[in-house]
């Protein structure tokens, strides 16, 4: 049953999850609120090491939650309940996209889905703060280096880093 309940909750993610896989952030909080099948300081540790780790962070998460779930088999379940719908969507619509790519409908369509998919990123973004920003260190450390990035254009790589470094060296 739990591996029926994992495919079901996380193919209905991949449904809705336009935008990539950080706006799949909100729907998994409320997972753990549903079922508590991790808890929310689990979550944020899912969504650190997702972001550091070679991958899509939605696919490294869902392995993740269903690994945590289910074990192997769970982790196996989510992450191709969360695949399975882009895969099939892809599919179905591959030969409308070349073939009707410059009809002005579809350019709407496309154009029209571009804010909802902004608007569930910045979302997915206030749920990661509420999250990880619970202190006043996390909250300054992440105020400086958000500074640095706007200041000094380098990879967000050097920032992740920087902040692991700091995490480390002051037990943040």
């Amino acid at each position: 049953m739990i591996y029926w309940r994992l495919f079901y909750e996380f193919f209905t993610i991949g449904l809705v999850a336009v935008g990539g896989g950080l706006v799949t952030i909100p729907f998994l909080a409320e997972l753990s609120d549903k079922y508590g099948w991790y808890s929310l300081d689990e979550l944020t540790d899912m969504i650190a090491v997702s972001e550091i780790t070679p991958g899509t962070i939605g696919i490294n998460m869902a392995t993740f939650a269903g690994f945590k779930t289910g074990g192997s088999l769970g982790g196996i379940i989510a992450t191709l309940g969360l695949a399975l719908p882009a895969f099939l969507i892809l599919l179905f619509f591959s030969k409308f996209i070349f073939r009707y790519k410059e009809n002005p409908l579809f350019q709407s369509v496309l154009f029209g889905i571009r804010p909802a998919a902004i608007a569930l990123i910045l979302y997915a973004g206030w749920v990661i703060a509420k999250l990880s920003l619970t202190e006043w260190k996390t909250q300054l450390l992440s105020l400086i280096l958000l500074v640095l990035s706007f200041i000094i254009k380098k990879s967000p790589f050097v920032y992740i880093v920087i902040g692991a470094a700091v995490g480390i060296i002051f037990d943040l």
